[in-house]
């Protein structure tokens, strides 16, 4: 793997919690009840790392901070690892999609 290939996409599930929070609920106007809510992320450490950083306030994202449950590589492990510029496109990529299918998606 060459050092320029080291960035990875991430999905976190979070509590369904969040839907009580008006902002990500205005942001997933076509939210299916019962699909999962998810932050997706894109990071050049390993998720897990990344994750633990979320949940610690480390240049975290507050919804991922205060409702992230897990991560949920069957979502993303499939990409990684990818170039920089690949990992922003697939980060918004990625959330579209989840969004289409039904997910409720933050993805800053």
């Amino acid at each position: 793997m060459s050092r320029r290939h080291h960035h990875n996409v991430y999905v976190i599930e979070l509590s369904k919690d969040v839907l009580y929070e008006p902002k990500f609920k205005r942001c997933n106007p076509d939210y299916e009840y019962g699909k999962p809510c998810v932050y997706v992320g894109m990071t050049g450490l390993d998720p897990d790392v990344r994750f633990d950083k979320h949940k610690a306030g480390i240049q975290s994202n507050r919804y991922v901070r205060e409702y992230g449950l897990r991560l949920m590589p069957e979502l993303y492990e499939v990409y990684n690892p990818m170039p920089y510029e690949a990992a922003q496109e697939m980060e918004v990529e990625l959330a579209i999609g989840l969004q289409e299918q039904g997910f409720g998606v933050w993805q800053a």
